[in-house]
C-alpha cells in the first residue's frame, strides 16, 4: 500500500508569501490611476478635421495624410500614426485624462477591435470641415459621413454587445467636435467659389447653420455631454502669414484680419452652445465650448509666448508652408519640437496642445462630472 506524505511550508514561509500578496495587491491598486472625479465616463468620440484626426485619412485616397516621418518624432516608439503634429493630439490628451484609454484610434482602421471600439473611436478626416464644399476640395471624409461612420459604428457594437450595452456606453460618452478652420483659410479666403455668393458675415452664418445641424444629430442619436471647439487666430497660423505679408521672411506678425473673423464666428458659436445648453439642460444635456482662441493668442502674441523659442513657424521645414506631403522624410526637422509652438505651418505641436488642454481643463472637468 502506498503511503501519503503530505508536504507543509515553514511557518516564516507562509507569513513571507502573505506579506508579498498584500505587498503586491497593494502596489497594482495604487498603480490603477484614479478618475477624476470618480467620473463614469464610457467612451470618447470624436468629429472634426486634422486638429483631432489620429489617421483616419491612412484609409482615404487624399494628399491630406501624414502617415510618414518627421510626423509622429516624439509619439510612442517615434510612429507617423497620421497625427498631424510631433506627438499626441489634445484628444489623446482628453481620454487620458478622464481615464479612459492613453490614445484615441482611429474609426477607419480595419484592425481595431472590439474592445478598443466600445471605448470610443475618431472619425475626424484632417482637411474636412463644416462647408459641404470643403471635404470636396480636398477629397476627405465629411462630417456628414462621418456621422454616417458613427451611425454604423453603433450598429457594429450592437451587433457585439447587444442594444442595452450598446446604448449606456454612448449615454456616458464624451463627444468632442472640432473643426472650421479649413472651411476659412482653405476654402472661403483661398478660393473665389463661396466669395461670389456670401459676405465673411453670411458665411459664418452658414458655417454655424451646419454646426448647429451636426450638434442636433448628435443629440437625435444618443450624445449628452459635447464639447465643441472654435476656431484659433487664424492670422496666427504660419502659412497664413507667409502668404499675406509683405514680406514672409521678415514680417511674422499676426494677420489681424483673419484673426478677427475667427473671434467674431466664436463669439456667435459660443452663443448656440450655451442656448442649447439651457433648452436641454432639463434632459441632461452637458453641451460645452472650448475656447482654442485666447490661449493660442497668448501663445503666440502675449506672455505665453515666453514657453517657446519660435512662434510664427513649425519646426518642420522652413516651417512657412509645409504640411502634409511637404513636410516629409527629407524635410529638415527642428531638435526640440517642445520650442516651438507649430509642428508644420498649420498644425500645432504636442506641447502646445497640451497647454490648450490645460487652459481647458475646468470645460473637460464640467463635461465628466455627474
Amino acid at each position: 500500500m502506498e503511503s501519503c506524505h503530505k508536504y507543509s511550508l515553514p511557518p516564516f514561509l507562509i507569513v513571507l508569501f502573505l506579506y508579498m500578496s498584500f505587498f503586491f495587491i497593494a502596489k497594482a491598486e495604487a498603480s490603477i490611476k484614479q478618475r477624476p472625479f470618480n467620473n463614469k465616463v464610457s467612451a470618447g468620440f470624436v468629429f472634426g478635421d486634422s486638429t483631432v484626426d489620429p489617421g483616419n485619412n491612412n484609409y482615404v485616397k487624399t494628399f491630406f495624410r501624414s502617415n510618414f516621418p518627421p510626423y509622429g518624432k516624439d509619439f510612442k516608439d517615434q510612429t507617423p500614426t497620421g497625427r498631424f503634429t510631433n506627438g499626441k493630439l489634445s484628444t489623446d490628451l482628453i481620454v487620458s485624462y478622464i481615464g479612459i484609454k492613453e490614445y484615441l484610434p482611429p474609426y477607419l482602421d480595419p484592425s481595431i477591435s472590439i474592445e478598443e471600439l466600445m471605448t470610443g473611436v475618431s472619425f475626424a478626416s484632417a482637411g474636412s470641415g463644416f462647408d459641404p464644399l470643403t471635404p470636396q476640395i480636398t477629397s476627405v471624409v465629411s462630417i456628414p459621413k462621418q456621422l454616417e461612420y458613427f451611425k454604423e459604428y453603433k450598429k457594429r457594437l450592437q451587433s457585439a454587445i447587444g442594444k442595452k450595452r450598446m446604448e449606456d456606453i454612448i449615454k456616458k460618452a464624451v463627444f468632442l467636435v472640432s473643426a472650421g478652420t479649413n472651411d476659412f483659410v482653405l476654402n472661403y479666403f483661398t478660393l473665389p467659389i463661396r466669395r461670389n455668393n456670401y459676405t465673411v458675415s453670411a458665411y459664418q452664418q452658414f458655417i454655424l447653420q451646419n454646426v448647429k445641424q451636426l450638434l442636433q444629430d448628435l443629440w437625435a442619436e444618443g450624445a449628452r455631454r459635447i464639447a465643441v471647439t472654435g476656431l484659433p487666430p487664424m492670422g496666427c497660423l504660419p502659412v497664413v502669414i507667409t502668404l499675406n505679408s509683405e514680406n514672409a521672411i521678415l514680417e511674422r506678425g499676426c494677420v489681424e484680419k483673419y484673426s478677427q473673423v475667427g473671434l467674431e464666428y466664436n463669439q456667435m458659436l459660443q452663443y448656440e452652445v450655451n442656448s442649447m445648453r439651457g433648452r436641454l439642460a432639463h434632459l441632461g444635456a452637458k453641451i460645452y465650448y472650448i475656447d482654442i482662441f485666447t490661449p493660442l493668442v497668448d501663445m503666440i502674441q502675449g506672455l505665453g509666448k515666453l514657453d517657446f523659442d519660435e512662434v510664427s513657424h513649425g519646426c518642420c521645414g522652413s516651417g512657412y508652408l509645409e504640411a502634409g506631403i511637404l513636410c516629409n522624410p527629407g524635410s529638415y526637422v527642428c531638435d526640440d519640437a517642445s520650442k516651438y509652438a507649430f509642428f508644420d505651418s498649420i498644425h500645432p505641436t504636442e506641447k502646445t496642445y497640451t497647454k490648450l488642454f490645460s487652459a481647458n481643463r475646468l470645460v473637460v472637468d464640467s463635461m465628466i462630472q455627474d
